[in-house]
């Protein structure tokens, strides 16, 4: 037995074997740019966000750990709670109306306390580093500033207050943990919305109190003991680990989509770098016949192919690592107005190794096979692979693919933020890889078995998805895939669009407008009649409160003995949530199960439940809720369940109480303004600003355009990463179309010597491909579908609303896209000239 070649002999031999371009393994080089750049590009992303995150937590949250309430400060005992922590900074959070003159702005009214802020410091355009405004004076946002027309300096009111414009904020270190709000931020002294009676009993505030520890306490801990303590008090904690527990659920939901499609895009990649690995080894059938008559062994040529295919795969991994990094800062300057992220680049080297160890991985898992075909086949059979293809060693096989796999199983579960989720996207890709063989199989069988035509180019066209050496396996792969892709893309792009619209309807009310006095209601709708005859006002009771127990009265359930397990759907159950009681059925309601109380009803206190709500927590007509408003618990008997119509942006409650049950409780009314379309609006916030200083008019457009902007730019994002399997999908499918090209060139060339015209040769790879696709439409649609399901529904948790014409326009786009391929891919056939082609087969 000749002795094994050293490695550096056969890097030699495969060196100079292998083009400088690498000609041959390009569809090897693409794919693996495309799914390691992709990876890249995203690991790096979020792990940047997830750092900045980690280490900016006290100063986005603005302590160590913060305590939120509605409509009330702390008790003293909630107090001396937290006094032994360290320092204590309470702060109060609101909507409130700036004005000056006519002009009015909505603003997110933040009053702080004179150590505000415990953490950084706010910095204000011209590069002051400030703290607390002194009394009198007010920070603004450059939007309100800009609403009403100010500069640092100029005097305007708050809330029918007067104060001192004393600086425009550039950057606010809390801003991102403040969260969502109806107006740009206003930072004012903390006696100011007492003063402006903007905290009268009834009003809609929060407290917002901050501890800054003096020890080193750990604010997990710490929190759990104050909701154990304080179970009922209704308190949101965050921690500064979990300062934006929101975006941070984001990121990382986002995050691993993103992921995911990296890895579809390399799985897809993966069959391109088999085909493609298929078609160079084809290529070089007759130097490595060459090389075994020579005395190589099936080590040898091992060596010499793993070598220039693992250099391949290695140039690849590297680009597309590069590509990764250069195109990190383009992705963080589009978030950078929303996410703290650095602009400037940013290298994460578990993220670049993790990218180029998957890369490797699928390339090893992919390109074991042909390798393992090409090594294990003595030189005569190679000779002969045309007409008796060369079948694989399954026992060679198990080795490298059951490695690799496990290798790209336990990567994939190491950086798993939700592990079932994982789990579920590598179970459905192996399903999918087996249908597609099953599928592939079943074809070859079919076609085998079918009568055969009368007409020659049909038969051959049926011959050729079942012949020896025919590429149907590959093609039925690589059309499964790309067709899935487009599926997939279309069906998660028009379900999030449907859910945006959903989210923030076309539909909705002009104003909004909170605390409005009981006794002011007459004049409130009087004012609006008189400004705008045809507006139709609606007022209802507005007050916040927390579901303490729900369930039959004699076994209720306190929520705060479920922890974290807290049902899916059963939101209602986190925090603090709106309040409302009405005589009758509210506008947008549909009773579904029990009966309405009467007009004058003075019994027992009733409530009526959104009817999903009840379902999620298993409540029925004739159990009972108790509820805490203000400190005092109020329990009331379920009377009624109610179908929502959440499309609409108009008082949606999920908690409906019979007048007798709240209208004792300190409250306020809220109300929205519908003016038709066309009447003039500008005089109104004006005139209820002046009337109604403490209450806070939102108009709703201007929020309502940015809130979409900012989701269709999110999706965008989501279609933008998601092409890149779609892209991952037509190299593959190129390749596999070049693939079968090469192996078909042979039969091609005997057709043209036996009168085929080259219309007949066109006919004949239209219609091949064209049944394969026709086929695998149905299956792609079917798989694709319940891939985007199990994205929308189970990852986002989000509503399946897909929008099926615009998936079946899509699909029908991927299937022309690919008779075109086929129709390009099959042009060079009809270029071939016999006898240069015999002579080289």
């Amino acid at each position: 037995m000749a002795d094994a070649l050293p490695w550096r002999t056969a890097w030699t031999i495969a060196r100079r074997d292998l083009s400088a371009r690498f000609r041959g393994l390009r569809l090897l080089l693409v794919c693996l740019f495309l799914g390691v750049g992709a990876i890249a590009a995203i690991g790096t992303l979020t792990g940047s966000i997830e750092r900045e995150l980690g280490t900016r937590g006290q100063q986005i949250l603005g302590g160590d750990i913060e305590l939120r309430v509605w409509q009330r400060g702390l008790t003293d005992a909630e107090l001396a709670a937290l006094k032994p922590l360290g320092e204590v900074s309470p702060g109060l959070r609101m909507q409130a109306i700036a004005s000056k003159g006519e002009l009015t702005a909505p603003v997110a009214l933040k009053a702080v306390a004179g150590d505000w802020p415990l953490y950084g410091r706010l910095e204000l355009t011209g590069g002051r580093m400030v703290g607390a405004p002194p009394a009198g004076t007010v920070w603004i946002a450059q939007g309100t500033a800009a609403r009403l027309g100010i500069k640092a300096g100029d005097s305007f009111k708050i809330g029918g207050q007067a104060v001192t414009a004393g600086g425009i904020i550039k950057t606010d270190p809390e801003q991102l943990g403040e969260g969502f709000a109806l107006g740009d931020t206003a930072i004012a002294p903390l006696g100011l919305p007492q003063r402006a009676g903007l905290t009268a009993p009834g009003a809609m505030y929060r407290s917002a109190v901050r501890v800054k520890f003096t020890g080193n306490a750990d604010p997990e801990a710490v929190a759990k003991r104050l909701e154990d303590r304080f179970p009922d008090a209704g308190f949101q904690i965050r921690t500064r680990n979990k300062a934006t527990p929101s975006t941070e659920r984001f990121v990382s939901r986002m995050g691993e989509f993103l992921v995911l499609v990296g890895l579809a895009a390399l799985a897809i990649a993966g069959i391109g770098i088999g085909g493609g690995v298929s078609s160079y080894l084809e290529a070089r059938r007759n130097s490595i016949a060459t090389l075994k008559v020579l005395g190589a062994t099936s080590g040898d040529i091992a060596r010499i192919y793993v070598l220039q295919v693992g250099a391949a795969a290695l140039a690849g991994s590297l680009a597309g690592l590069l590509a990764g990094v250069l195109v990190t800062p383009l992705l963080a300057s589009a978030l950078g107005t929303l996410l703290p992220v650095s602009t400037g680049f940013t290298v994460s080297p578990w993220a670049l190794a993790t990218a180029a160890a998957y890369g490797l991985l699928v390339a090893l898992v992919f390109a074991a096979p042909p390798l393992v075909r090409a090594r294990s086949f003595p030189a005569m059979a190679l000779m002969r692979a045309r007409v008796a293809p060369l079948a694989a060693d399954r026992k060679a096989l198990a080795l490298p693919v059951g490695l690799g796999l496990a290798a790209i199983i336990a990567l994939a579960f190491a950086n798993a933020a939700q592990p079932m989720v994982t789990a579920g996207f590598l179970a459905g890709a192996a399903v999918m890889l087996a249908l597609l063989a099953l599928v592939g199989w079943g074809i070859r069988k079919t076609a085998a078995h079918l009568p055969r035509p009368a007409d020659p180019m049909l038969r051959a066209g049926l011959a050729n998805l079942h012949r020896p050496g025919a590429q149907t396996g590959a093609l039925v792969t690589a059309l499964g895939f790309g067709l899935s892709a487009f599926v997939l893309i279309a069906a998660v792009q028009t379900s999030l669009d449907a859910n945006i619209r959903k989210s923030v309807p076309a539909r909705a009310p002009d104003f909004f407008v909170l605390d409005v006095p009981q006794d002011g209601a007459a004049q409130f709708r009087d004012m609006v009649q008189q400004t705008i005859p045809d507006a139709v006002t609606r007022i209802v009771p507005n007050l916040r409160g927390k579901i303490l127990a729900y369930g039959p009265k004699d076994r209720m359930t306190r929520v705060a003995s479920l922890g974290d397990d807290i049902p899916d759907g059963a939101w209602a159950l986190r925090g603090e949530r709106g309040l409302t009681y009405s005589v009758g059925v509210p506008e947008g309601s549909t009773v579904v199960s029990g009966k309405w109380w009467p007009q004058m009803y003075r019994g027992e206190p009733l409530v009526s439940l959104d009817e999903k709500f009840a379902d999620a927590v298993g409540l029925k007509v004739g159990d009972y809720v108790t509820i805490g408003v203000l400190g005092i618990e109020r329990t009331a008997r379920i009377a009624a369940l109610r179908r929502i119509d959440w499309d609409t942006m108009g008082f949606n409650f999920v908690l409906v109480f019979s007048p007798n049950a709240l209208a004792d409780a300190p409250h306020h009314l809220a109300a929205t303004i519908e003016v038709p379309p066309g009447a003039p609006t500008a005089g109104l916030l004006p005139k209820l600003a002046r009337a109604f200083p403490s209450s806070s008019v939102i108009e709703t457009g201007g929020l309502l355009r940015d809130a979409r902007a900012l989701l269709d730019q999110m999706s965008v994002a989501i279609l933008a990463a998601s092409s890149v399997a779609v892209l991952a999908g037509l190299a593959v499918l190129l390749g596999a179309i070049a693939a079968a090209r090469a192996s078909r060139t042979y039969d091609n060339v005997i057709l043209r010597v036996l009168g085929a015209s080259r219309r007949q040769l066109l006919a004949l790879q239209i219609a091949e491909y064209g049944l394969l696709a026709l086929v695998l439409a149905m299956i792609a649609l079917a798989i694709g579908s319940a891939l985007a399901w199990a994205i929308v529904v189970k990852l986002f948790e989000f509503d399946w609303l897909p929008g099926w014409p615009h998936v079946f326009l899509v699909l029908g786009a991927g299937l022309l896209l690919v008779l075109a391929f086929a129709l390009g891919g099959s042009l060079p056939l009809l270029r071939a000239k016999p006898a240069q082609a015999l002579r080289e087969l």
